[in-house]
């Protein structure tokens, strides 16, 4: 499998070529962008993003740990304070929120390293410290026989240069 990398200047432009190459059945496409953009992000994976799912149960798990933990210690060890009831659900609010929070970030860590693939040990061929500069850029892996389409798709969306690289 060929990769072709084109840089490019403007995030629109990046967009551009981005849909027209998922319009032809590419989908190993990755981007290279100096800041985030979000015609990009939209353009290379319109659909939102399962980080999301991860952080709602660690939410759901946290708030349901925080009131069954209280309320359960409260029963467990009941301690008579000024004829008040054992369980109050006021004062667990706290707690419970807490962990919401607690449990929503961790799992929103963990969806990151698992849905980005992270950490990446090695640094990908076709990246260019000038993505990280001033320009923009695509990488799109192929078959040998497309890389006169992709090259040409490529230049039509004004990239500034094209180069075949290293799998």
């Amino acid at each position: 499998m060929a990769r072709l990398v084109g840089i490019f200047e403007l995030p629109a432009q990046v967009a551009a070529a981005v849909k027209q190459l998922r319009g032809r059945g590419y989908t190993d496409i990755e981007t290279y962008a100096p800041a985030p953009f979000p015609e990009v992000d939209d353009a290379v994976d319109p659909k939102a993003s399962r980080v999301r799912l991860l952080t709602l149960i660690g939410g759901l798990v946290g708030v349901v740990t925080g009131y069954a933990l209280t309320i359960w210690m409260a029963n467990n060890w009941q301690i008579m304070v000024g004829g008040k009831p054992f369980s109050s659900i006021p004062p667990y609010t706290i707690i419970a929120f807490e962990l919401t929070i607690l449990f929503s970030g961790v799992l929103t860590v963990v969806g990151l390293f698992i849905f980005g693939k992270l950490p990446k040990f090695k640094i990908d061929p076709a990246y260019s410290p000038r993505f990280s500069a001033e320009d923009f850029g695509v990488v799109v892996r192929c078959r040998e026989q497309d890389v006169a389409e992709i090259d040409a798709l490529l230049r039509k969306n004004d990239a500034t240069e094209v180069n075949l690289v290293e799998s």
